[in-house]
């Protein structure tokens, strides 16, 4: 693999030409051209072809394999060429849950048509390990493949080459650097995001991506970082559905998310097709509304505004339909956060530990601006004054800024702390009232009560929900 600062150097694609290409000599002379690499039609006299040379398909063939190692060359993939559509591992790198497989095929599916028809952005996110370089490479390779012109580079890489060429010893200018990559007909930039955050490397990059931005240049992109991690200016640019793509490979996690650990495999597995809806012992009234409460969460999903609340006893399915509305966004791509209230409270106590690696104010951040929260089993926590004033902190940012929130409890609202139950009274509250469906049916006594209520919340004014 040449270093990237050679190939930045000598990247000229106009030197990718049939006319420039000088055929090897061949170790047995081709029986058509006997080694000369032009062959004479046979057509009578006075065709336009008479008298005429044409290239021996011997010579077409070794021109054409030439481009290729060059145009190889110039793309930088190095020992990435066998990262190809055809290597890929079918259902990722990751596929433990179907929503890993789901999100991994779309992810595939979304790469092939930009290397079918390169038009626009194709921003790849995902954490480390789950195929998104695979992806970039493969969708390089294919274009290598159909002899066009690509440059791919590592992000921190390029950044370091540039930095060089303000050095004496440097051969090519800046300029010439510069305008190489940002004018490359498709240009690939690997672990966007990696690069150190000095002023200098975030200003390139943004003078790097808004060209192409307003050229409108074919160009693929991986991070594993969030998307509210990027910088603003690049993040608007990287989101402009006129022009861009996001394709989540796998939802990346932050340093303060991964604190909180992944989803525990039981609430993986806790989708809106396996929820029970008819389940025995069950009246009419009671199944209808385990329907109308199936219903909401969806809506909620395809789009997740204002606040959804699901209260109900212990084993009515609150924590399943939560967990599905999870499940869902995540396979979708959406920045959901499930999080059961007292593990939260515990995973914040222990940022003031002295081997914490994440503090207090990134953690408490993370969650309160998370773009969907979800909170499980609400009134489950202790409840002392410290509990009580992060809930409340938290509760009444999200219901300022009014960002969507879904919340279960087995408790009444007038039995929560009043400051929480007055934000959650504007909730779409579904009222679940239903035995425990983890117990065996059989001497299961019948369910009590009413059935779940989908009542009107009240509105704010310029509040949509």
């Amino acid at each position: 693999m040449q270093p990237l600062g050679d190939v930045l150097r000598s990247l000229n694609l106009s030197s990718v030409s049939a006319a420039d290409d000088v055929p090897r000599a061949a170790e047995q002379p081709c029986p058509q051209c006997n080694g000369f690499g032009y062959v004479r039609r046979d057509v009578p006299v006075g065709h336009p072809d008479f008298g005429k040379a044409f290239p021996c398909e011997c010579r077409i063939e070794i021109l054409a394999r030439e481009r290729l190692d060059r145009l190889q060359q110039m793309a930088n993939l190095g020992p990435l060429t066998r990262l190809t559509f055809d290597t890929l591992i079918p259902d990722g790198r990751n596929p433990e849950t179907e929503q890993h497989r789901e999100r991994f095929r779309r992810a595939v599916a979304a790469a092939r048509r930009f290397a079918e028809n390169p038009n626009g952005w194709l921003l790849l996110v995902g954490a480390p390990g789950c195929g998104k370089t695979h992806l970039a490479a493969a969708v390089a390779n294919a274009r290598l493949a159909a002899g066009e012109p690509v440059l791919f580079v590592v992000v921190p890489d390029l950044l370091d080459h540039l930095r060089a060429a303000f050095g004496p010893s440097s051969e090519a200018s800046y300029d010439e650097m510069f305008e190489t990559v940002r004018s490359h007909p498709l240009l690939i930039l690997d672990d966007l995001g990696t690069q150190s955050a000095t002023p200098w490397a975030q200003e390139k990059l943004f003078q790097l991506l808004n060209a192409r931005y307003n050229l409108r240049l074919p160009t693929v992109l991986t991070t594993n970082r969030t998307l509210d991690e990027l910088d603003e200016r690049l993040r608007v640019r990287l989101t402009d559905p006129d022009l861009a793509q996001v394709c989540w490979v796998e939802p990346p996690r932050s340093l303060a998310l991964q604190r909180l650990g992944a989803l525990p495999p039981r609430i993986q597995q806790m989708r809106f097709e396996t929820f029970q809806v008819e389940r025995p012992g069950l009246d009419a009234d009671q199944t209808g509304s385990l329907r109308m409460a199936v219903d909401g969460a969806r809506r909620f999903v395809t789009t997740p505004k204002g606040w959804l609340l699901f209260q109900g006893p212990v084993g009515s399915g609150k924590t399943h339909l939560a967990a599905a509305i999870a499940n869902e966004c995540l396979v979708s791509g959406l920045g959901a956060t499930f999080v059961g209230v007292p593990d939260l409270l515990d995973h914040l106590r222990s940022t003031f530990g002295p081997e914490s690696t994440v503090t207090y104010d990134e953690l408490f951040e993370t969650i309160r601006t998370a773009p969907i929260l979800i909170l499980d089993d609400l009134g489950s926590h202790s409840s002392t004054a410290w509990a009580q004033e992060k809930l409340y902190q938290l509760f009444n940012y999200r219901y300022n800024f009014n960002l969507p929130t879904v919340v279960t409890t087995n408790l009444p609202l007038e039995s929560i702390e009043p400051r929480l139950a007055s934000r959650l009274g504007e909730a779409r509250l579904f009222r679940v009232v239903t035995d425990d469906y983890r117990r065996p049916s059989p001497g299961r006594p019948s369910a009590r009560g009413s059935s779940l209520r989908d009542s009107p919340p009240r509105r704010r004014p310029g509040t949509s929900y």
